[in-house]
C-alpha cells in the first residue's frame, strides 16, 4: 500500500470499524498497522483522515443528513456512510485536496468496497454537498463555523 487510493481504503476499513465497534481508537489503529506494513507517510495520512473525521462527525454528519435526502445515517449501509463521511470531510477541512479529488476518489472507493450501487448513490450524495458548497448554501457545516 502507499498511493493515496489505498490511504483513503484504510481510513474507511478504521471508521467502518470504529462504526460498528465503537471504542477507542489508538487500540483500534495498533491492531490495525500490526497487520499491514505500510510507509511512515501513508499511515500519517490515513491517521490524519480518520482523526479528522472522528473529530468533525457531528460537523461532517449534519452535512451528510442535509444532503442525502431521503436518507437517515443509519439507514445508508455502512461501507457507504463511511465512504461519504471521509469524503465529506475532506471537502470541509481540508483545503488541500480538490473537491473533485475526494469525489472521485470516493465513487471509486465505493464502487470497490460497496454493493453493486454504492458509487451512484455516493456520487449522488457528494454532488449535492459540492453543489451546496460551491453555492454557498447555508449548511450545518457553516453555521457552526462561523
Amino acid at each position: 500500500m502507499g498511493s493515496r487510493r489505498d490511504a483513503r481504503e484504510s481510513a474507511v476499513q478504521i471508521l467502518f470499524q470504529l462504526d460498528f465497534n465503537p471504542g477507542e481508537l489508538n487500540p483500534v489503529l495498533e491492531s490495525f498497522w500490526a497487520e499491514r506494513k505500510v510507509s511512515a507517510k501513508t499511515r500519517k495520512f490515513v491517521e490524519e483522515l480518520v482523526r479528522g473525521v472522528l473529530e468533525n462527525r457531528s460537523l461532517v454528519d449534519g452535512v451528510v443528513e442535509k444532503c442525502a435526502q431521503n436518507w437517515s445515517l443509519l439507514r445508508m449501509a455502512g461501507v457507504d456512510r463511511n465512504v461519504i463521511r471521509l469524503a465529506v470531510y475532506e471537502m470541509l477541512c481540508r483545503t488541500d485536496i480538490p473537491h473533485a479529488v475526494s469525489i472521485d476518489e470516493a465513487i471509486s472507493i465505493a464502487k470497490n468496497m460497496g454493493d453493486v450501487g454504492s458509487g451512484r448513490f455516493v456520487n449522488g450524495v457528494l454532488d449535492r454537498v459540492r453543489r451546496d458548497l460551491e453555492a454557498g448554501t447555508p449548511t450545518e457545516a457553516s453555521s457552526k463555523t462561523s
